[in-house]
């Protein structure tokens, strides 16, 4: 028994150092990223009981040659679901977790799924597990001409939930890897990952159903009522996940370009397989669907080049020097903090107006994506201030009234 315990606490002494060590060299690694973070935290507590379960497993081996090992494997079932929850609930936190955020319903499954296994723990100890696997083979549940026990329906559920979560865990990974790629576009990487995600689903289930015993075969009939619902009343849900995909390989568009479709407007946030997120300057989130964005005319101010072009008008007095003015505006546009330098402002006569002279300050700015109302008001006051220095006028509209007074009628 000294020897035993002996061997247990050094195991567990021998993981936590161990696993210290690890995350020290996580603690250095860049997490800028919430759902990276979220996963490196996850798996640095998974990180003690399984290196503590490795060294139970060799301690186990090891004095197994010249002794009994019972307190050993008393702890190698605990040390297992410990393990094995917290391994779950990493791969959960991976494969669910996708701006940073735990969920309430997320937490509340990881309770009920430690809750799960403690309990399967206990039943292994008190021998009641192999009892309760025989009364659930003996409940026969009727299944159209055929009869499956509740326990082969549970291990279905069971075996494609495991395969799915495990399917979504790898696409993670694959994401993550992707994104750590510097000179891959950013659409390229949007689209291996959603491929890489249904393909892994995909598979998944299949294993699965083959795990289970159905014959895949059966899924022809389901292709085939697929493929009716499909052209009957799905048509246009098909052709945004199509679009989204050719949005993707022929990067049209970008996460963070600035584009107007119809009547939105803003930038490109979210590109995803059915449609594509925009938020305009206002905050406001519009959802597009892919299929607008493939068939529709698209203006993206930063396709090749996100400079654009901005023009402010206003009208002066006929009596103005636009020699001596047109060179003031240019040089107290340009002082602007947002107005670009490659670009020089430029002013424009217009026409001959009603009123006066109706100029035009044409301008560029590099970065649409901070809003272009602020910049066209900072470059109109300080045209108010150059225009009030000068003194000159701004003339307007002005309408003259007469108003008449009816004669009155006198009294015959």
């Amino acid at each position: 028994m000294l020897f035993q315990l002996v061997a247990l606490m050094s195991c567990f002494l021998l993981a936590w150092l161990l696993s210290r060590t690890i995350q020290r060299y996580f603690a250095t690694v860049d997490q800028s990223s919430g759902v990276f973070k979220i996963g490196v935290e996850s798996f640095s507590r998974v990180l003690w009981p399984l290196l503590a379960l490795v060294f139970l497993f060799f301690a186990k081996l090891i004095l197994g040659k010249f002794q009994h090992t019972g307190l050993l494997k008393l702890f190698f079932p605990i040390l297992s679901s410990f393990a094995l929850i917290r391994f779950s609930f990493y791969v959960f936190r991976r494969a669910f977790v996708r701006d940073g955020t735990v969920g309430n319903t997320l937490l509340l499954f990881e309770k009920v799924f430690a809750s799960l296994v403690w309990l399967a723990l206990v039943l292994h100890f008190t021998g009641m597990w192999e009892t309760i696997f025989e009364a659930l083979e003996e409940i026969i549940l009727p299944v159209g001409k055929s009869k499956v026990s509740l326990l082969a329906v549970l291990q279905g559920i069971a075996s494609v939930a495991l395969t799915v979560v495990l399917a979504l865990w790898i696409s993670a990974l694959l994401e993550a890897r992707l994104l750590l790629i510097p000179n891959m576009h950013s659409s390229l990487r949007v689209v291996l990952s959603r491929l890489g995600r249904a393909i892994f689903i995909l598979l998944a289930i299949l294993m699965s159903l083959s795990l289970v015993g159905i014959d895949l075969t059966v899924l022809s009939v389901f292709g085939g009522a697929l493929g009716v619902g499909l052209g009957l009343g799905l048509q246009r849900i098909t052709s945004s996940y199509v679009s989204g995909f050719i949005i993707l390989f022929d990067r049209s568009l970008s996460i963070g370009d600035m584009i107007t479709v119809d009547k939105f407007s803003g930038a490109v946030t979210q590109i995803n397989t059915r449609y594509t997120v925009l938020k305009g300057s206002d905050g406001i989130e519009s959802i597009i669907p892919n299929e607008m964005l493939v068939s529709n005319p698209v203006q993206n101010l930063s396709l090749t080049d996100r400079a654009v072009v901005l023009v402010t008008d206003f009208t002066v007095a006929y009596d103005t020097d636009l020699d001596s003015l047109f060179p003031a505006l240019i040089d107290v546009v340009a002082q602007v903090p947002r107005v670009s330098m490659a670009t020089a402002p430029s002013a424009y006569l217009l026409r001959f107006g009603a009123d006066g002279f109706e100029l035009r300050v044409g301008f560029w700015i590099e970065d649409p994506e901070n809003g272009r109302t602020n910049v066209i008001s900072d470059v109109n006051r300080a045209i108010l201030v150059l225009i009030r220095e000068r003194g000159i006028e701004l003339p307007f509209p002005q309408r003259e009234i007469t108003v008449f007074q009816a004669p009155t009628k006198t009294a015959a």
